[in-house]
């Protein structure tokens, strides 16, 4: 364990850089200076001044994050919206994070990834393979109303096949 202690403007200077090669959010700053062990007052200025000079913007980091998790690791909308209020981001943020993914591809993205993954499913048990669909989906974080109106209509495709 790490028992350096930094000066308020030593701590100030790693923090402009930590905050200016990836978007963070305000939990995730506090949290570092706690582990640099600064006081709770270093703490506060230090995060005045990161607001401040715009190294830290809580609205940008959840559009910033958003946009990233849905084009990057597909997840719908639960899931950003759950990992979001996990770093204590307010609901207005949380709101405005959503409306950076437009619906059409919103859409196109959840059909493409449903489809693979049914194909992807090699279970010959029907019950098994949608169970498997539906956990798949759910903990990427799609709405149960999408999940299950496409797999109705995958479903539709296995038995006009026959």
């Amino acid at each position: 364990m790490s028992t350096q202690s930094y000066t308020v403007s030593e701590a100030q200077k790693k923090m402009e850089y930590y905050c200016s090669y990836q978007e963070r959010c305000h939990h995730e700053v506090v949290a570092k200076l706690q582990s640099m062990n600064m006081i709770p007052q270093a703490i506060d200025l230090i995060v005045v001044h990161l607001i401040t000079h715009n190294f830290l913007n809580e609205e940008r980091f959840a559009r910033s994050f958003a946009r990233g998790k849905h084009r990057f690791k597909k997840w719908g909308r639960f899931r950003i919206e759950s990992e979001l209020k996990s770093r204590h981001i307010s609901s207005y943020n949380i709101t405005k994070a959503l409306q950076e993914i437009p619906k059409e591809v919103y859409w196109t993205t959840f059909h493409e990834l449903a489809e693979k993954h049914w194909e992807s499913i090699k279970i010959q048990n029907l019950q098994q393979k949608r169970k498997k669909f539906c956990d798949f989906l759910l903990r990427k974080g799609y709405e149960t109303s999408l999940i299950f109106e496409k797999l109705n209509d995958l479903e539709k495709g296995i038995t006009s096949e026959w």
